[in-house]
C-alpha cells in the first residue's frame, strides 16, 4: 500500500498499519485461506481504535455494502496481477512486468475507494462502545462467524499484537 492523493482516516490508518511487521503476511493469509476482504477487515480493527465494537449484523451491512465493488472490481484485478507474475512463455515477460505495474497501482487505487466508501460508513452511534483490544477481538469475531469461518490463531494475534503496538492519536 502507498499514499494517495486523498485520503480518510482509515486509508492513513491502514497504510501506517499494513506496513507494520507482520501485518500484510496475516492479512494476505486470512484473504487467501479464509476469504477475507482486507479492507473491510482493515476497516474493523480501525473501528476497534476509535473504541467501537461492532455486531455481526453491523460487520454483515459493512460486508455487503463492498460485496459488489469487491466482486466487481477490486478481485478481478488482483486475478490479473497475480496472473501476470508467471505470464505464458508467448508474452514478453517484460512487458508483462511493466502491465503488472500498471494494474497494481489500479488495484491499489480501487482498494483505496473500497476504504473511503467503507469510511463513509462510519456513523457510529448505532454501534456498540466496547473500546480497545476488547473492541478489535469482537469485531474479528464477528467477521469471522459473518463468514462462517475459524479464523487461524497465528495471524489474528500478529494483528491485535500489531494493533496493540500503534500510538494512540
Amino acid at each position: 500500500m502507498t499514499g494517495t492523493l486523498t485520503s480518510s482516516p482509515f486509508w492513513t490508518f491502514s497504510l501506517r498499519f499494513y506496513r507494520l511487521d507482520g501485518v500484510a503476511p496475516a492479512c494476505l493469509a486470512l484473504q487467501d485461506e479464509r476469504g477475507v476482504d482486507v479492507n473491510v477487515l482493515l476497516f474493523l480493527l480501525f473501528i476497534a481504535t476509535q473504541g467501537r465494537g461492532l455486531t455481526q449484523a453491523d460487520v454483515a451491512e459493512i460486508d455487503a455494502a463492498m460485496e459488489d465493488w469487491r466482486r466487481e472490481a477490486v478481485v478481478p484485478l488482483r486475478a490479473v496481477r497475480r496472473f501476470l507474475r508467471a505470464p505464458p512463455a508467448a508474452i514478453d515477460a517484460a512487458q508483462a512486468a511493466a502491465l503488472r505495474e500498471r494494474i497494481k497501482a489500479v488495484e491499489l487505487e480501487a482498494e483505496r475507494l473500497e476504504q473511503e466508501a467503507l469510511y463513509a460508513l462510519r456513523p457510529m452511534a448505532d454501534w456498540g462502545q466496547a473500546g480497545g483490544k476488547a473492541a478489535a477481538v469482537d469485531n474479528v469475531a464477528a467477521y469471522a462467524a459473518h463468514l462462517q469461518v475459524s479464523f487461524p490463531p497465528a495471524p489474528i494475534q500478529v494483528l491485535l499484537d500489531r494493533l496493540a503496538s500503534l500510538p494512540t492519536t
